[in-house]
């Protein structure tokens, strides 16, 4: 239940009343608390009512559901104290995600919900707890170009949260942190926000990202693809669940910027206007990578991102890839993969090591790997099946 006689800590209110300050300066405002109530300003019309997502079932909302990712993130990552059982603070933290979505949550103070989703991830050590060979329980191997402070590596839970209002994601964790008090430290946050979305396919788009191309065209889209390459599908623990990467990585748009078009459809292999695989076709036509040109050069170049991240090539599943453009600290990307087998990201991203022509533009400087816990409902709490 919400802790509301609680008084909210000092973090959640600084969260909740820096966001209400700057919306308040970005729109405008002076601070004069009477110049709202003068019947000469505008009214300001009502934009569409975002459609609620569902939040129970057989996964939890924030990957699948909405179909279309919303266009503002939040990824915040914690540990849990040392005597907290886990079972008992997910089950606290899935009822609180009910009352939020609801809109029945005091602490949401007074904003409607929209389109919120909160989505609940465990990292590996919590996992070994209920299992050292269930899915989820391997750590996330360090790689090259990374350079992560200790407290940016790992964590014990990821609470993903999404959403059309961007006010949304400060007060939704500030009532989730508040619903677990001290029984969770915050390693970091991050906010993130989508690109323009294209139209890739009849009833699909993907964003565009930082370097100005559209990103996430390839993944498992389809039901039969995702049951395939998405969502776990035993032990009954953890069925239902995903596994996800995240990685937060600054970019080099100076550099990558003083390239010219064409050399930076090289590193794509893609065209930046339409996402066009370099050998042809349609945005969502698969790369042609053997094709040449009349004097024997491949079409889409040897080190090109999407011949060495092509997941035929290297031989794994397809990945649910969402990539949020972040600011702060830094320009960059924050990097979301799901998939139901670790390898999937880890080969690929050991293939893309070896020879990638947009890695040498990024630096990895977090990086994670948690079990999305099953769905729940009123009846089965957030994370029973795998702590009871």
């Amino acid at each position: 239940m919400p802790r509301a006689d609680r008084p909210p800590s000092r973090r959640a209110f600084l969260d909740v009343a820096g966001v209400t300050v700057a919306a308040g300066l970005l729109a405008g405002g002076s601070g004069d608390s009477d110049r709202s109530e003068r019947s000469d300003d505008p009214v300001p019309s009502a934009s569409a009512t975002p459609t609620p997502v569902a939040v129970t079932g057989r996964y939890q909302a924030g990957v699948t559901r909405p179909g279309s990712a919303q266009p503002h993130l939040l990824a915040l990552v914690a540990d849990l104290g040392a005597t907290v059982t886990p079972g008992l603070l997910l089950a606290e933290l899935g009822e609180t995600i009910l009352t939020l979505t609801a809109g029945s949550d005091p602490r949401l103070l007074g904003l409607p919900p929209g389109d919120v989703t909160v989505t609940v991830g465990v990292g590996p050590r919590l996992v070994r707890t209920a299992g050292a060979t269930l899915p989820g329980a391997a750590d996330l191997p360090p790689f090259s170009r990374e350079r992560v402070a200790s407290r940016e590596r790992g964590g014990d839970l990821l609470i993903q949260i999404c959403a059309g209002d961007a006010l949304l994601l400060p007060v939704a964790a500030a009532a989730l942190l508040d619903q677990a008090g001290d029984r969770i430290q915050e390693r970091w946050r991050q906010f993130g926000r989508r690109g323009t979305e294209v139209p890739v396919a009849e009833d699909r788009t993907a964003p565009r990202n930082l370097l100005g191309f559209i990103d996430g065209i390839v993944g498992p889209h389809t039901t039969a693809e995702q049951e395939r390459d998405l969502w776990l599908a035993g032990p009954d623990a953890v069925a239902g669940g995903t596994l996800a990467v995240l990685r937060r990585m600054e970019i080099d748009l100076t550099r990558f910027a003083a390239l010219s078009v064409a050399e930076q459809e090289a590193v794509f292999g893609r065209r930046r206007a339409s996402g066009v695989p370099l050998s042809g076709g349609s945005v969502d036509s698969a790369p042609g990578l053997n094709a040449k040109t009349p004097d024997g050069r491949y079409l889409v170049p040897v080190d090109a991102h999407v011949r060495r991240a092509n997941p035929t090539v290297v031989g794994v599943g397809h990945m649910l890839r969402r990539s949020y453009s972040i600011d702060d600290p830094a320009p960059g990307l924050l990097f979301i993969s799901f998939q139901n087998d670790l390898r999937t990201f880890t080969a690929t991203l050991a293939r893309m090591d070896a020879s990638d022509a947009l890695l040498p533009f990024t630096t990895t400087t977090a990086s994670a790997t948690f079990l999305i816990l099953p769905g729940y409902d009123a009846r089965r709490p957030l994370g029973s099946t795998l702590f009871g």
